[in-house]
């Protein structure tokens, strides 16, 4: 059963803008830590933003490999999560995957997820 379902992936050429979403399937994510990660060919899934939401307001978190060029976002009236991909790279082709966080703690690390989506391709031609 998905309870998480991203959209938005496809082919795009290198230093295009590609958003992706993620909405929620049969229930509400609204007091979970949102999380996107990626997968690239031959490699292990990998971290790519976070955003949770404090006393203090929204908070975000990017790996470095793409600070400056993606933003997360999040629409509580749609209960839908975004990632904007600006300026992609050739390097950003990847298996993108959007997870929920209980937790706010590490996360960073993948094992702090407890649901995950199926995936959506993203494609980075030259």
């Amino acid at each position: 059963q998905v309870q998480l379902v991203e959209s938005g992936g496809g082919l795009v050429q290198a230093g295009g803008s590609l958003r992706l979403s993620c909405a929620p399937s049969g229930r509400t994510f609204s007091s979970y830590a949102m999380g996107w990660f990626r997968q690239r060919p031959g490699k292990e899934r990998e971290f790519v933003a976070a955003i949770t939401f404090t006393w203090g307001g929204t908070r975000t978190y990017y790996a470095d490999s793409v600070k400056g060029r993606f933003t997360i976002s999040r629409d509580n009236a749609k209960d839908t999560v975004y990632l904007q991909m600006n300026n992609v790279k050739v390097e950003d082709t990847a298996v993108y995957y959007c997870a929920a966080a209980k937790s706010n703690y590490r996360l960073g690390d993948e094992n702090e997820y407890d649901y995950w989506g199926q995936g959506t391709q993203v494609t980075v031609s030259s």
